[in-house]
């Protein structure tokens, strides 16, 4: 993964393509400070927690800067959004979610409030990198009593 990101962040170089360019570098150099953390290479399943992080942080940011009314930054961090998600694994749809959701509560027999934190937690574990935990979260609660 840090040699594609690499090899992308020169053609983005050469394109001239200036967000491409800060938002590759800064992933490059979030990867190679978690491996130091890890102490060892990083697998596939840290790549994609350090992308969901980097998107995850960018769109609490598009919030803040909603809120504050500053359009132009909260566009800035909507088009580096763009460019972390080149990396993640294919997102579920939010019909393809639901079902998942649905099976998934059948499956495990749930149906009260209190075992909402177990079927996150099966849930993130099955489709960890293609579904937005907080939106999960919101179905899950729905469908529980």
């Amino acid at each position: 993964m840090i040699e594609r990101l690499k090899q992308d962040l020169k053609d983005a170089m050469r394109k001239g393509d200036a967000n491409a360019v800060s938002t590759l570098r800064m992933l490059i150099s979030q990867a190679q400070y978690a491996r130091i953390e890890a102490k060892r290479d990083l697998k596939d399943e840290d790549y994609v927690a350090l992308l969901q992080r980097a998107v995850k942080t960018r769109r609490e940011a598009i919030e803040h800067y909603e809120k504050g009314g500053r359009p132009e930054l909260a566009a800035k961090e909507k088009a580096e959004i763009a460019v972390v998600e080149r990396y993640l694994p294919q997102a579920l749809g939010p019909e393809e979610t639901a079902r998942a959701v649905d099976a998934l509560l059948a499956e495990l027999g749930i149906s009260e409030k209190k075992d909402l934190g177990r079927a996150m937690k099966e849930f993130m574990a099955r489709h960890r990198g293609k579904v937005d935990g907080k939106v999960v979260n919101g179905l899950i609660a729905s469908r529980l009593k």
